[in-house]
């Protein structure tokens, strides 16, 4: 690894996170292979990325992943990840974590790569902690509508630790809260493209259940330093990555409106199954142990996001 450049392996990486650290690990000088389905995925997002050291695979991680030459670490990012898509694609989300990042370990293993897993707060459920700690074990419903996503980053999670223990691989497991910023879909579901989408429209903003359930929202440059630095630290243990800033959802709604100046009001739906009531990360670890915090304040990365936003409506049909 001395003699040549770092070579890392994304999957999922079309995806709104994976994009963004493909983009980062370039920055670094590592060469990259970016495997994607596109099931949910868009080309587009790393389009602007394929003049420099970076190959594009269009596979599906639930089969056998080959890949040539050497490899320094494999980032599994692959996955259904808003609740619209994972509650339309259960049967794949819940093969994603499972067969998907037996694959991917596999081709860790095979390669003598770090291994790192894009774990989720999701693994919490409806959280009886708050705010959540990495060593809480979480309120989740299995059957429920969302436990194709939860219970399948739990799996992941799992099975990434067996592999440290009995395989003696290289591993890192972050826990992800609510991300945002430039490359994420519209409607897709999560709160911040949903709201963004629809002000800009001057549509009717929807909330679900009374708007007082809050979130903690982590713009994405700041996720990415938390994920680059977690490569490189010496522990195998759950990492939260999150900006412990919570606010409510209804606060959220009426931040965006007034951002993007826009005449919609804000109506109510019934809040879906098992939506939790409440999410911050305790990242105590993270601040000890990875020398993070997140830098860009909840205002300055929406007036970030905005202006993409913007473009993708304006571009809409």
């Amino acid at each position: 690894m001395a003699d040549r450049r770092p070579r890392t392996v994304v999957t999922g990486a079309a995806g709104f996170i994976g994009s963004h650290l493909c983009e980062a690990l370039l920055d670094r000088g590592h060469a990259v292979v970016a495997i994607d389905n596109l099931l949910t995925g868009d080309l587009a997002n790393i389009a602007h990325l394929r003049e420099r050291d970076l190959q594009f695979i269009r596979h599906d991680v639930t089969r056998y992943i080959d890949v040539d030459d050497p490899v320094d670490y494999v980032l599994h990012w692959a996955s259904p990840a808003s609740p619209i898509d994972y509650l339309e694609l259960p049967i794949q989300t819940l093969k994603v974590g499972s067969l998907g990042t037996h694959n991917a370990l596999g081709l860790a293993k095979a390669k003598g790569a770090t291994f790192v897993l894009a774990s989720t707060s999701e693994v919490y459920g409806d959280p009886l902690e708050h705010p959540q700690r990495e060593t809480y074990w979480g309120n989740v419903n299995p059957i429920g509508p969302r436990g194709v996503y939860d219970e399948a980053k739990r799996f992941a999670e799992a099975i990434t630790l067996a592999y440290h223990r009995y395989h003696g691989l290289d591993t890192r497991i972050v826990r992800i809260f609510n991300t945002y910023g430039p490359r994420m879909r519209l409607r897709d579901g999560r709160a911040v493209p949903a709201f963004m989408t629809q002000a800009l429209a001057n549509e009717d903003v929807t909330v679900f259940g009374d708007g007082t359930q809050t979130r903690s929202f982590t713009f994405i440059s700041d996720l990415v330093d938390g994920v680059l630095r977690l490569m490189e630290a010496d522990t195998h243990d759950p990492i939260n990555i999150g900006n412990p800033h919570e606010v409510t959802i209804e606060e959220i709604a009426r931040s965006i409106i007034e951002l993007t100046g826009s005449t919609s009001r804000i109506v109510h739906r019934p809040l879906p199954v098992d939506d939790p009531k409440q999410r911050r990360p305790d990242v105590t670890r993270a601040r000890t142990l990875l020398g993070w915090a997140p830098g860009v304040g909840l205002r300055e990365g929406l007036v970030r996001t905005v202006g993409y936003f913007r473009e993708k409506v304006a571009d809409r049909p």
